[in-house]
């Protein structure tokens, strides 16, 4: 067993611990989606926490889920072609992605949450907010924007050095992955080779799929309008959505 599934093992335990464990929901049939989820029924308020493309839901947002879990409850689930949730449709659109997560949050009886996105979350997150206002209440984005438009995929992937996004958010060398993990960090401490085997492991799991997710998220400068935010024309809610536009490293 590498080192990484031995960390996994550990955190799995310690997340338990604090009262979070993990719950696949069919979202459909051959689709299902796995959630990080509380043990317990409670009344505290739901904050949902949407990861970005490099690692799973619970690698992402570990130490923000291990640090609210005491007051909030915690959801993290993880998009379908990572981790655990799996679909045997063609549909790979942020649009997808944002209503298997939807879906799932329902049957597991939220009725309204605070989204937490990162990078492709953030993006996921801005569409469910579209789509389905009386689930999302506010939200927080960060390394984020409404939308990958063509201007700004070129404009991002020329700062990075890429061609395109799949040759660095989906790297085939452990060379790549160093360089992945080095670009989409900050002051991110330096492993050993092994590691970055062990991550490329897991990135090379649904690669075709992954690859045809990353194409389905560029959209034409023409196609995008900015969306309509409901919550905010209601009286008891206003969404707050906090966006970090910076010129990223990540999506």
């Amino acid at each position: 067993m590498g080192l990484l599934k031995i960390y996994k093992f550990f955190l799995h335990g310690v997340l338990k611990l604090a009262g979070i464990s993990p719950k696949k929901i069919e979202i459909q049939p051959g689709t299902v989606v796995n959630f990080w989820v509380p043990t317990q029924t409670t009344t505290k308020p739901a904050v949902v926490f949407l990861h970005g493309f490099a690692f799973d839901g619970i690698l992402t947002w570990q130490f923000q889920a291990l640090a609210l879990a005491k007051h909030y409850s915690v959801y993290v689930p993880d998009f379908v072609f990572f981790g655990d949730s799996i679909t045997d449709k063609s549909e790979r659109s942020v649009e997808f992605q944002a209503e298997c997560i939807a879906k799932g949050l329902k049957k597991l009886g939220v009725q309204k949450c605070t989204l937490v996105g990162f990078s492709y979350g953030g993006m996921v997150g801005f569409k469910m907010a579209e789509i389905y206002p009386e689930l999302v209440h506010s939200m927080v984005a960060t390394c984020s924007t409404m939308a990958l438009t063509e201007s700004i995929s070129k404009a991002r992937l020329h700062r990075l050095g890429f061609n395109s996004w799949p040759d660095f958010l989906l790297p085939d060398s452990v060379q790549g992955v160093e360089t992945l993990v080095q670009l989409a960090s900050h002051s991110f401490p330096k492993f050993p080779n092994f590691i970055y085997k062990e991550i490329l492991e897991g990135i090379c799991k649904y690669r075709r799929e992954k690859v045809e997710l990353l194409k389905a998220l560029v959209i034409s400068d023409e196609e995008f309008t900015v969306p309509s935010y409901h919550q905010a024309n209601r009286g008891e809610s206003e969404c707050r959505v906090h966006r970090k536009f910076r010129t990223y490293r990540s999506t």
